[in-house]
């Protein structure tokens, strides 16, 4: 199932459930306009077809005392596929990484790193750095989350 397949009830399901995943089955059911079991069948079917990969709860950072987060910026001299599995397999390690990507441009890797306070930081840079090579590593410190978390714009 592509994009292309998707219906509006469909679109309107996904839209729903990114922003609410713990409705019942009966409040979803009712929200776009169908029974229960055929409001049910179409999850099914988005679920077998990977479109929603899982539910998950948003937590509150701050009142979890996870109140800095840090975009790091990486570059490397290394571009070989076994430096680039031991490195991912090296940040899977790190729980503060809460997003990973492989990057064009100036930098090669892009971090999201949350943690309580610099501190903390210090000690997640010092395990980044302590099993791989870098080149480089940039960190930026965000001051304001304005939005987080946004669903997918469907």
């Amino acid at each position: 199932m592509n994009g292309a397949k998707l219906d509006q009830t469909d679109i309107a399901i996904l839209r729903i459930l990114q922003r609410d995943a713990s409705l019942s089955q009966r409040e979803l059911a009712e929200m776009v306009n169908l029974s229960q079991n055929a409001c049910w069948r179409r999850i099914t079917i988005l679920r077998e077809a990977g479109l929603i990969l899982n539910q998950s709860m948003m937590l509150n950072r701050k009142l979890l005392g996870l109140g800095l987060v840090v975009f790091v910026m990486l570059k490397t001299r290394h571009h070989s596929v076994d430096w680039l599995e031991k490195f991912r397999r090296h940040v899977s390690t790190i729980p503060e990484v809460v997003d990973f990507y492989r990057i064009g441009g100036d930098y090669d890797y892009f971090l999201k790193v949350i943690t309580n306070d610099m501190d903390s930081y210090d000690d997640v840079y010092q395990r980044l750095i302590s099993k791989v090579e870098l080149d480089s590593v940039t960190s930026y410190f965000a001051m304001e989350a304005i939005e987080e978390q946004r669903p997918l714009p469907l």
